[in-house]
């Protein structure tokens, strides 16, 4: 078989009459599917096929399963398990956005939170919106960025998806329109192989309303996708990329496997795959991993 449909669900909720029913769908429109493989039992399953594009499959699929709480996944199967992940990482591997959790602390949350929504959007400039946002915060101290890291919170999966894949030889990057601070942090909890973000600058005491420069923003989220691909030796085919905002897409584009993650709308429409209803192991299953091999979260 020349392709794989993946289906994830959340634990218990998919059945075996499910992937059956995917099974039906792509056979009808005239295309060869295998028998489901179960990846995870009532979690995950794999179901081959051939004579069918995978934007068609995974269509028809979505149309068949309705309204249950499944995500598809449908990719050549030649080089599916990737040696180089680049995530983003607020919305993503985080379930924040700590600027906007940061901002909290000026008073200026609900006026920042707008200004990232228009730019996850794609409505704004990344690098205007970032530049705005952080003027907002001159004079903040030192203080309310331990605060604001004290809060956050790992996304579920984030560390079974990071542990899994470098245990397996990936390099997995952070590749953030945020900022070191937190990068740092997520970085080290999770086993990232390295990260890439902004630079808040302070005076030592205070934020001084500045960023460094450049901003480190979607061109350079492509660029960093690119640039260690090829450090490690690998095609763009050989990478995954995921994110959630306007700012990913470039790289979400350009990777092998793109997923948009809980995403935008602008993002979850163009990307080639999309995961809407599960944690971030549903990035290990779309790689073909075996829940027996997955790490602990």
């Amino acid at each position: 078989m020349s392709h794989v449909l993946t289906l994830v669900a959340p634990p218990g909720q998919l059945p075996p009459a499910l992937p059956a029913r995917a099974r039906e769908a792509i056979a009808a429109l005239g295309a060869d599917p295998g028998t489901p493989d179960w990846l995870a039992e009532t979690e995950a399953a794999d179901l081959p096929f051939t004579g069918l594009n995978p934007e068609q499959a995974v269509a028809a699929v979505r149309a068949a399963i309705g309204d249950a709480p499944v995500d598809a996944i449908a990719q050549p199967v030649e080089g599916r398990r990737k040696g180089l992940l680049v995530a983003d990482m607020d919305s993503t591997i985080v379930t924040s956005e700590t600027l906007d959790e940061l901002a909290a602390y000026a008073g200026l949350k609900d006026r920042v939170a707008e200004i990232t929504r228009r730019s996850m959007n794609g409505e704004i400039d990344f690098a205007t919106a970032l530049r705005e946002r952080v003027a907002m915060l001159k004079g903040l101290r030192l203080e309310a960025l331990e605060a604001t890291w004290q809060g956050t919170h790992l996304m579920p999966g984030a560390r079974a998806l990071v542990r899994t894949m470098v245990a397996n030889g990936a390099h997995c990057a952070l590749a953030s329109g945020g900022f070191t601070f937190f990068t740092g942090r997520v970085a080290a909890l999770c086993g990232f192989s390295s990260h890439h973000a902004n630079v808040l600058l302070d005076d030592g005491a205070a934020l001084t309303g500045a960023v460094a420069e450049p901003v480190f923003d979607r061109d350079a989220k492509l660029a960093t996708l690119t640039a260690l691909a090829a450090e490690k030796g690998l095609p763009l085919l050989a990478t995954l990329a995921v994110g959630d905002g306007a700012n990913d897409l470039a790289m979400i584009g350009a990777a092998g496997l793109g997923v948009a993650y809980r995403a935008k709308p602008v993002v979850a429409a163009a990307a080639r795959a999309r995961v809407d209803h599960n944690d971030l192991r549903a990035l290990l299953y779309a790689q073909g991993y075996r829940a027996a091999e997955i790490a602990a979260d």
